[in-house]
């Protein structure tokens, strides 16, 4: 039984057990998010739905170029966004292997990456020499690896059907501190940027975190919170328990829960208001911009006959909405990188990918995906220039000559 599935069986009993919820510290205040801040730590988020926290991350980007001396407006700029997908994410670590084999995967300026694709993007973003911890973790580990199943009791009465222990450790086992200061100095000295993004549930709003920024503070309590935004990035709620950040706002002290990014977006590149906010500071920006899109999932509906039944029809609608939405940020991006003169490059799970999917984190189903992506990478991968049906529907609304 699919964990999708398991909580739509026991959201009921939830519901009954909300008077019994675990105990946590008060959640900051709407009207402070803003100034809160996790100690020593301050300033490696943004709060991408408020227009303020946009305009720092255009000073941010500003700050960087005038310490650095060099915008290097004159070589092409190359960004790579990751979605979201669960073991689908076997898809992009195989394309990106397969890339780096070929020889001419760029050298990302900018990486981007939400729930399963917050695992890829670190790895992604610090090159082909990662490569193979891309390999390991797509094709080599189970469900073990990453959550450990609570007993029904426990499960209803915590916060989470399943505890993700092993993930944190797997994460744990790869980010350390040799890895973050190599990252902490393409960020600080390539002016290079990694941004993950979380689902602050208490506000029901996404958070972009400044990966690069965390990395370069150089201290156990950054690795510590790098480590923590991966982990969160992928906790899908109700079936992993959240991960909760601690805030201070004016010598209070309060906490944050966040769980999967893909609670608000399948996928994301930058805000679409980054631009303007660039401009009106006047920053120079790379003539030609490319922007790679990695969607790990099918993009093409799934026909099934769908039991009569509630749970049956609820799960069918929930995934179909699911879909639905990855959909709906592609065309936001597209639409981004139409306005910003970014050229769009998309790749997916085709339709001609048939492996069966029996359980979750499915090894074999993992390494066939994973050779899959592989291969197209390794072959030169046609990228798609629209998202799927865009352009007949463009085409159908231009004048007729």
């Amino acid at each position: 039984m699919s964990t999708f599935l398991r909580i739509l069986i026991f959201a009921p009993f939830l519901l009954l057990a909300g008077c019994s919820s675990l105990e946590r510290k008060a959640a900051v205040p709407s009207q402070e998010m803003g100034q809160a801040q996790i100690a020593g730590l301050s300033g490696v988020r943004y709060m991408v739905a408020s227009q303020s926290s946009i305009d720092q991350m255009a000073k941010d980007i500003q700050l960087m170029q005038l310490s650095r001396n060099n915008a290097q407006i004159t070589t092409p700029a190359n960004y790579l966004s990751l979605s979201g997908g669960g073991d689908d994410g076997a898809y992009g670590a195989g394309l990106l292997i397969g890339w780096s084999e070929r020889g001419d995967r760029p050298n990302f300026n900018l990486v981007t990456g939400i729930s399963t694709g917050a695992l890829i993007a670190p790895f992604a973003f610090m090159g082909k020499e990662y490569d193979p911890v891309l390999r390991h973790v797509y094709t080599q580990i189970g469900p073990k690896d990453i959550f450990i199943e609570r007993g029904f009791i426990s499960g209803i009465l915590g916060d989470g059907l399943s505890d993700t222990t092993p993930l944190y450790r797997l994460i744990s086992q790869f980010v350390d501190e040799p890895f973050l200061k190599k990252l902490a100095y393409e960020y600080s000295v390539n002016g290079r940027w990694l941004l993950i993004g979380t689902t602050n549930l208490d506000a029901g709003v996404p958070v972009v975190w400044n990966m690069g920024k965390i990395a370069s503070i150089g201290s156990p309590e950054s690795l510590e919170l790098f480590r923590k935004i991966m982990l969160a990035s992928a906790s899908i709620p109700g079936a992993f328990s959240p991960v909760m950040f601690d805030f201070e706002v004016a010598g209070k002290n309060f906490q944050e829960m966040h769980v999967d990014g893909g609670a608000m977006t399948q996928v994301f590149l930058y805000p679409s208001a980054l631009s303007q906010s660039a401009k009106d500071l006047k920053i120079q920006l790379q003539k030609e911009r490319n922007a790679y899109i990695v969607r790990n999932a099918r993009l093409d509906p799934e026909w099934r006959e769908t039991e009569r039944g509630t749970l049956s029809i609820v799960q069918r609608a929930i995934s179909s909405l699911i879909q639905t939405q990855g959909m709906g940020d592609l065309y936001r991006i597209y639409h981004t990188a139409q306005l910003d003169g970014v050229s769009f490059n998309l790749a997916y799970i085709g339709s001609d990918f048939k492996f069966p999917h029996k359980t979750e984190f499915d090894t074999d189903y993992m390494k066939a995906l994973f050779d899959y992506g592989h291969q197209q990478g390794l072959g030169g991968k046609e990228w798609q220039s629209y998202p799927p049906g865009y352009k007949r529907s463009f085409d159908e609304l231009q004048p007729k000559k």
